[in-house]
């Protein structure tokens, strides 16, 4: 939909809030020319005019390139509040970027759509937060509407794609952390959830839909993007000979050539997906798959999507 970004200017420039604007900018653009035309220009903190009310605020200069009558929106108009969750552990640092890389990991996918949900976000007025989990609460912040908090889930975002040996050896205890998280909400939130939902024990499956039902049962909205590497994750599309497996979360090693795994291999990672998928329609979940090689465009879609249902 968007024009799409070369994702290797991700590793050369380190400001993150100028890359989430280069990420919404391109987004919208591609609004303008689709379907969702109308949720690009209502972003642009405008709103549809209903008949009957003041013309005072009506953007003119837009009426002109669209047609259509929108006012323009102010600070008192918003009151979404939003938790933005992000998974840590280990796995998500797959696969390793390198210098020819053209993708990002799945980490650095899931920041950068972060912090452009965040740059949305606080155009809109509305109230964010974030936490950051891997088998413990890493941080918690409650959601705030002023630009300084923006600045400071910005810098906690941006210290989570430096370097070092902070990020090895993480494991995941997503049902744990949602349950805290869960707790820590008392205000009514749209919860947006960034995580592979690996496990290396696939039964807890149930005990992290625990984890989502309890959220539910505070009367958040709840949107998980399962954010992951398709042609490697799921297609094992590798080089015909011999690779070494490493298990980022546990160290363990094994040697396999994927070519004679991989139809058997990928049956069972897409049965795994599709029981996350049936529960997650079970509780009124929204479960969005984002595979990190097709871009931002499905990830903010979905936002937007949701909160023009919401408010």
């Amino acid at each position: 939909m968007s024009e799409k970004l070369d994702q290797k200017i991700f590793r050369k420039f380190d400001n993150l809030d100028l890359l989430a604007r280069q990420v919404v900018e391109g987004f919208i653009t591609g609004l303008h020319k689709s379907p969702f035309h109308g949720f690009s220009v209502e972003f642009a903190e405008h709103r549809l005019y209903n008949p009957g009310e003041s013309i005072r605020h009506i953007d003119w200069k837009l009426y002109g390139r669209t047609e259509k009558l929108f006012v323009k929106k102010f600070e008192e108009e918003t009151n979404l509040r939003c938790q933005i969750i992000l998974d840590s552990s280990s796995s998500m640092f797959f696969p390793k970027m390198g210098d020819q890389s053209d993708h990002l990991n799945k980490i650095a996918f899931s920041v950068y759509s972060a912090a452009a949900i965040l740059y949305m976000l606080r155009k809109q007025r509305d109230a964010m937060g974030l936490t950051v989990f891997s088998d413990k609460l890493e941080t918690h912040t409650p959601a705030k509407s002023n630009s300084v908090h923006q600045k400071m889930l910005l810098a906690i975002l941006e210290q989570i794609l430096k370097p070092g040996e902070q990020h090895l050896d993480k494991k995941t205890n997503t049902a744990e952390s949602l349950h805290l998280i869960a707790e820590k909400l008392h205000q009514r939130s749209l919860v947006i959830i960034f995580s592979d939902m690996m496990d290396s024990n696939p039964e807890r499956i149930n005990e992290i839909f625990s984890a989502l039902q309890h959220l539910k049962h505070n009367k958040h909205e709840v949107i998980v993007f399962n954010v992951y590497d398709h042609d490697k994750e799921v297609s094992l599309k590798y080089k015909n000979r011999p690779h070494k497996f490493i298990d980022m979360e546990t160290g363990e090693q094994i040697k396999l050539n994927p070519n004679e795994f991989r139809d058997g291999y990928k049956d069972l990672v897409t049965e795994y997906y599709k029981k996350i998928r049936l529960r997650c329609m079970q509780y009124k979940i929204d479960f969005v798959e984002a595979d990190i090689k097709l871009g931002f465009d499905p990830v903010l879609t979905s936002f937007l999507v949701k909160r023009s249902k919401l408010y």
